[in-house]
């Protein structure tokens, strides 16, 4: 999943930007509020943390122009203000949740993993696929009752692909949700990272479940057929 962290303590945000994709996310970065507003306007992200005392525009003018152009992309306020109003006031023009500086690490993480839950199917913290079973919540893939170890990367495609089942998710869409705006390396990094995922969650239980739609991109499906 990709987020975007809008801070302008540079320090905390690249801190909180390696942390997370240490979690598996594609983290972009944006220092004041008009280069956040452009990238969360240019861009398809899964979660935005957003300050609120921010040079350019603040973040509760970011957060009320995305919610009145429609976007619903979750959003947590980060903000060194404490009280009541002040939460009342981000909270009213639209975000999902708050967070008062200084703040746990960890719980910055729970309350991420809590909002992208939201973002699942019909709320749920599981997506199931046929017998492969993918929890975003706890980064666990379980196939046939039995865990599979996946890299923090490997989840996160799968990830993507889980939250598309059915539908064909093209190589750059794949690049765009997975790795961050600053990427310019080789795009087949992805093939290399379907490659690792065929070999764990579909070979050793006699499955063809990610398959490759010549031209277009991936699609997971449940019935992609057994192997021998």
């Amino acid at each position: 999943m990709r987020l975007l962290i809008v801070e302008d303590e540079k320090r905390l945000a690249t801190a909180l930007a390696r942390g997370l994709a240490a979690e598996g996310f594609a983290v972009d970065l944006a220092h004041d509020g008009v280069t956040g507003l452009h990238m969360a306007q240019e861009q398809d992200y899964d979660l935005i943390v957003l300050d609120i005392m921010l040079p350019g525009l603040n973040g509760y003018r970011i957060c009320a122009q995305l919610r009145a152009a429609e976007d619903d992309t979750p959003i947590l306020m980060l903000t060194a203000k404490d009280g009541e109003y002040d939460e009342a006031e981000g909270l009213d023009t639209g975000a999902d949740d708050y967070l008062t500086k200084p703040f746990s690490y960890v719980v910055l993480q729970a309350r991420i993993r809590a909002l992208l839950r939201r973002r699942t199917r019909a709320g749920s913290t599981l997506v199931r696929i046929g017998d492969l079973t993918v929890n975003p919540g706890a980064k666990r893939v379980e196939r046939a009752g039995t865990d599979i170890t996946l890299t923090a990367k490997e989840f996160a495609v799968l990830e993507h692909l889980a939250l598309n089942a059915g539908q064909v998710v093209s190589k750059a869409d794949i690049l765009d949700h997975v790795w961050d705006f600053a990427y310019d390396g080789d795009p087949n990094i992805v093939e290399v990272y379907i490659s690792a995922l065929r070999r764990k969650i579909d070979a050793p239980f006699g499955q063809r479940s990610i398959t490759t739609v010549r031209g277009a991109g991936y699609r997971l499906e449940s019935d992609g057929g057994r192997h021998a």
